[in-house]
């Protein structure tokens, strides 16, 4: 565990991506940006715009749908803060990214290992270098139990990969309606 890494939850439109990026800029204007999010839709490059008009501009922004730790080792540079918004795209990612995506028999059993060599690989990371981070995630698992056997293991996978960060992070904040609760640290 690290008292420097921090895990911000909450549901869609909480206020995690505002809470994160307000914290980034307390510890430090040496920022590094990973965004996990492809616009893959008008919607979605419509919301990625709007959080790339939220971050100051001296950041550095690096934009990687999986691989987090490799991603992060060659851009890493100077910054003393890794910003990671967010884990709830980076499971999808590897859920269903076409290369990476489920078997071809459709099982999810070799999304669950994907996902989990991810987080243990960035968890290993985190731990070995200098810089403090912040990653945000949606908790999917305060509502009902989805229809879909994809959207069961979806919350499943997600749900072991915020467990496993939040193991890691010094620090964990539960948003509700734009106001953090802290629950650890």
């Amino acid at each position: 565990m690290n008292r420097k890494h921090i895990l911000i939850l909450g549901g869609v439109r909480s206020g995690k991506s505002r809470y994160a990026l307000d914290l980034a800029g307390r510890i430090s204007n040496k920022v590094l940006f990973v965004a996990t999010a492809e616009a893959l839709d008008e919607e979605m490059k419509t919301r990625i715009a709007e959080h790339q008009r939220a971050r100051p501009r001296s950041w550095q922004t690096l934009e990687t749908p999986t691989n987090l730790a490799r991603g992060i080792a060659g851009r890493i540079g100077d910054a003393e803060v890794v910003l990671i918004d967010c884990l709830t795209l980076l499971v999808s990612n590897l859920m269903l990214g076409e290369e990476r995506g489920l078997s071809k028999s459709g099982e999810t059993e070799d999304a669950g290992g994907r996902v989990m060599t991810e987080m243990e690989t960035l968890a290993k990371f985190m731990q070995e270098t200098s810089a403090t981070f912040i990653i945000v995630s949606n908790e999917v698992g305060l509502g009902l139990v989805p229809e879909s056997k994809l959207g069961r293991a979806y919350g499943d996978l997600l749900g072991r990969a915020n467990q496993l960060i939040a193991r890691y992070a010094g620090e964990v904040y539960f948003m509700v309606a734009g106001i953090p609760m802290k629950v650890k640290g």
